[in-house]
């Protein structure tokens, strides 16, 4: 009798053991990244100049991203709107689209969202050439 009992207890911490690992795996599954707040990333300066840092401030609702993006101009900063921003599971997309001086310059953002970086691709296009190049955003943290 008592080895049954053994067994049967064995039997029930397993049984409890395994229903708590697969309720942990489905909640781990069921959190989504969430791209929401500053994000700042710096690009070289022209021709040797310092470099520039931008911010992005996101806001996620559902899968739809909105937001802005400031970049430094030589009389201050400039604040763009994103456009058809989303997110699916941990990538974020957003456009960005500037206007200088009349001529238009769009730049796709593409990235994985970690609880404190977005990296991923900036696409636009130079000279009518298509380009690439790697982007890295790193979270704004309050400092208290």
């Amino acid at each position: 009798m008592q080895t049954t009992q053994n067994i049967l207890t064995n039997l029930l911490k397993l049984s409890v053991c395994a229903v708590l690992t697969l309720g942990a795996t489905c909640l781990a599954q069921d959190k989504k990244a969430d791209p929401t707040g500053k994000w700042t990333w710096t690009v070289p300066g022209r021709n040797g100049g310092p470099d520039r840092t931008n911010t992005v401030t996101l806001k996620l609702d559902g899968e739809k991203v909105t937001g802005k993006v400031t970049s430094p101009t030589r009389d201050g900063t400039r604040d763009t709107d994103i456009e058809e921003g989303k997110l699916k599971g941990d990538e974020v997309s957003f456009t960005v689209t500037s206007d200088f001086n009349g001529n238009k310059m769009s730049r796709k953002y593409s990235g994985t969202v970690t609880a404190d970086s977005i990296k991923g691709k900036i696409e636009f296009e130079r000279n009518g050439e298509p380009q690439k190049r790697d982007w890295e955003a790193k979270k704004v943290t309050d400092k208290k």
